[in-house]
Order: C-alpha cells, then structure tokens, then sequence
C-alpha cells in the first residue's frame, strides 16, 4: 500500500482490561505499539489518540475520595489533563521500546492538546458522555446522594456517571501536531477527547466536560490533512442486525447507505454511533479520504489489503 499520513484512534480495549493498575495498562499499550509499529515500518506517518473514561473516572473518584480544604479535588478538565499525560506517557514509551526492538530510526512524542469548543454547545445543558467504571443502581443512587454526580444506565452493563460532552470547533495544538508530523515525529495526541476549554476574550478556560475521542480524531484528521482516519475498536468489523440471528457485518460502505443505516437505528448511541458518525464526517469533509472502523487486531491485514469497515463517499 501507498504510504498515508493516518489518524489512529484507539479504543478503550487498547489500554484497559479488567486490571486498572498502571502496570496491566502499560502492558496492553506495549501490545498496542507492536500492532502499530506495522504501520510505521510500512513507511505511514502516525498520529495516535486515545480514549480514557474508565481513567479518568476512577481519578475523578480518587480525587472526591481525598477532598479536603488543605487538598482540593481537582476539576474535571484537569483530570483529562493527568490523564492524558499519564496516558501519553505509557504510550509514548511503548512506542519507543518498540521502535528500538524492531530498529526503526523515529522518535515519539505524547502532546498535551486543548480542543477548543463552544460555551453555547447544548450538551452543557444535558451531560450524556460516560466516564469512570460501572455501577449497580445502588451504588449510584449512594454516589449521586454523596457529590451530585448525574449517572445514567449503560446499554446494559451497569451505571456510569454522565458529564457533558460538546462537539469539538478546532485543536489549539494542530500547527505544532502538523510540524511535528512532517518531521517524521510519531505523535499521541488529542487524548481523552483532548481537554475542553472555550475562549473569552482571547484567552483559553478549561471547561467541565468530556469530548468524544471519536469527534475530537476527526476534527485533528481534518485540520493536519489526514489521508486515513483509522477507528480502532473492539470489533473487525460494524454490523447492521447487531447480535441478531441476520447480524451482516459490514465491508466497504458508502456514506449514503451508511446514512440508511443510521435513519433505521442499527447503530447503538453510546458505542458505535460516534464511530460512524466520526467517520461520516471526515469523509465529507474530504471526499478523496477513507475511514475504516476495525479492530487492533487486524491491522495487518488492514495494511496488506482494506479490511474492516471501510467507509467512502461511492
């Protein structure tokens, strides 16, 4: 394949599994960057995002945890802010080992990135993005009597507490990301959705809320010039009749059938709607561009013929 300047955003499968130490994280991130290193030796240039609800959740419930008026709980921004570097951290210096191990001469670097967002986004109004581990009912009924929190159930895997979640405008850091880029530099970027904030009166102000990771990878595809937006999930493939017994598993889709599949509501809203919906928009917004949805798991295939989902405008 041609090599491409990728955007590769990774899912929550990639960094976490049921051990949330740093340790078991750092571990599945190595995994990550042996997948990711085919890309790097077939010649692509990297930029990496990455969720982080269970992190940045489980912080939010440590800082609540330690609150105190000698030792303040942090603000939600903030958290995204650790999380990312924490995050970043792990992955940059699993790309880096790997790159030494398979003798590649690139360098990585993990960048704190703002995106910038809009005071008047109707999601401040009615917080819908989950974050943090799953609850029963009870314990969320204890949690929200104990600090407010809003939680809400989670396509049947328990409760997660909500927070807002506004549509990305533009990412402060996209020049520097772009530079980075052209010198050859893999970059971790955007993590967590990246952190919100809006501006007044030309200063910057961290905002409580969480950007998708999904919408905030497209918005960085669009502003560095991306050839391939990338959605890694836990799945090979999106499929329309999902877990039922006509379940298809989608190949190559174009943006119009991807649309007749979204009017049916084949696509579940907390998990693989942003991920269509993402990859809708980057390939509007750049026709002669591809997105695939796939799984960690297949990137190989993925480099030595499409694979996944692959979603363009014919």
């Amino acid at each position: 394949m041609t090599k491409r300047k990728i955007v590769v955003a990774l899912g929550g499968n990639a960094i976490l599994s049921d051990d949330a130490s740093a340790n078991a994280q750092q571990e599945a991130l190595k995994k990550t960057a042996r997948h990711l290193a085919a890309f790097i030796k077939n010649g692509d240039e990297l930029i990496i995002s990455h969720g982080n609800g269970p992190q940045v959740g489980n912080l939010l419930l440590q800082q609540e945890a330690g609150n105190s008026l000698k030792n303040p709980a942090m603000p939600l921004d903030t958290c995204v802010a650790m999380t990312q570097g924490s995050i970043g951290y792990w992955l940059q210096k699993a790309l880096d080992e790997v790159l030494i191990e398979e003798g590649i001469q690139k360098e990585a670097i993990a960048l704190v990135t703002q995106v910038v967002v809009s005071p008047d986004d109707p999601a401040f109004k009615e917080p819908t993005k989950p974050i943090g581990p799953f609850l029963t009912k009870e314990e969320a009924d204890a949690e929200t009597a104990l600090s407010g929190s809003v939680f809400k159930e989670d396509a049947g895997r328990g409760y997660r507490k909500v927070v807002p979640s506004p549509k990305p405008i533009s990412i402060k850091e996209h020049q520097v990301i772009r530079t980075l880029v052209e010198s050859g530099v893999i970059v971790v970027a955007a993590g967590g959705g990246g952190i919100s904030v809006v501006e007044e009166a030309g200063q910057l102000r961290g905002v409580e809320a969480v950007i998708d990771k999904d919408f905030a990878s497209e918005k960085l595809a669009e502003l560095i010039d991306a050839d391939l937006l990338l959605i890694l999930t836990a799945v090979d493939h999106v499929a329309i009749h999902f877990n039922q017994p006509d379940e298809k598993k989608l190949g190559h889709v174009t943006v119009s059938e991807i649309e007749g599949y979204m009017e049916a509501g084949e696509f579940a809203k907390g998990s693989m709607l942003p991920k269509i919906e993402a990859a809708k928009a980057f390939v509007e917004f750049k026709p002669e561009a591809k997105a695939i949805i796939t799984s960690l798991e297949n990137i190989c295939q993925l480099i030595e013929e499409e694979a996944g989902t692959v979603l363009t405008m014919q």
